[in-house]
């Protein structure tokens, strides 16, 4: 008993000694693989996608699409890395096993199943196209297929958005027919604001201008709107209410603080010129 334990433990030993420091650093050299490929591809999409003479974008549009790409391309390379590691290790483990017959059986599964993945086939040529398009980009605010939110990741399979309540939507590039995305290049501001049908309309339009020049000049918000708040338009009207419309163009996804700190200012402005509100 005591020899047959003594040879099993030699066994491992012996083959632990011819293939134990190939296995690690088969390892270590993924590792290392893994994580300067991530470094390379972060460097090279921040260099190589900017703003320049012959392709000029800002400096938003710019980083969400090196975010975008950074995420694809890291994920593409993890993939290719982990494949390359288990063929390797698999050699070195089972050195006698030959495995073209195991890739040609494979590739006759391959066909069957393909048969039956046209709809995977489906997702990752939309996906190519989502992202050679700049349809969106990681950090776009999007409704897609009815799932509406933020973009936080893309892949060549699936998109992933979370919405306001917090919810996450894997949604496969396939099924994306229809794209609005709210955050591509600019924003716009679009505010109705409802007052009596007595108010004197040019008083009120000089506010409402007024209000969003100072807003625009101002060392905290200048930077956010590309074009003051301004007044638009006279809307629906009656005998109880009259509205009005305010608009301005604003950085991508910046639309929604903008129009909160503009509530703010017009309500202070209306209420010092006494311009009455409509409930």
């Amino acid at each position: 008993m005591q020899a047959a334990g003594s040879d099993i433990f030699g066994s491992i030993g012996h083959w632990l000694v011819d293939h134990g420091l190939a296995i690690v650093l088969i390892l270590g050299l993924a590792w290392l693989l893994l994580y300067f490929g991530n470094k390379a591809i972060k460097r090279i999409i921040r260099q190589v996608v900017r703003s320049s003479h012959f392709y000029i974008i800002s400096a938003e549009d710019a980083r969400k699409r090196q975010d975008t790409l950074i995420s694809l391309f890291r994920a593409i390379w993890k993939v290719l890395v982990i494949v390359i590691t288990f063929f390797l290790l698999f050699t070195e483990i089972f050195p006698d096993v030959n495995l073209i017959p195991i890739f040609a059986s494979a590739g006759i599964l391959g066909v069957a199943i393909g048969f039956g993945a046209q709809s995977i086939i489906k997702d990752f040529i939309t996906g190519a196209f989502i992202i050679m398009e700049n349809q969106y980009r990681v950090g776009d605010v999007v409704d897609l297929s009815g799932a509406a939110g933020t973009v936080e990741r893309i892949t060549i399979r699936s998109t992933v958005v979370r919405d306001t309540d917090g919810n996450v939507h894997f949604i496969p590039n396939g099924s994306v027919v229809h794209v609005i995305n709210k955050t591509m290049g600019y924003s716009r501001v679009n505010l109705t604001i409802g007052v009596v049908p007595e108010t004197n309309i040019d008083k009120l339009s000089e506010v409402i201008n007024q209000v969003g020049i100072k807003m625009s000049e101002d060392e905290k918000w200048k930077g956010k709107i590309l074009e003051p708040p301004h007044f638009l338009s006279i809307g629906a009207f009656s005998d109880v209410s009259l509205e009005v419309k305010v608009t301005a163009k604003t950085q991508p996804s910046a639309q929604w603080e903008v129009t909160g700190e503009l509530r703010r200012r017009l309500l202070k402005s209306f209420t010092k010129h006494k311009i009455e509100l409509t409930h």
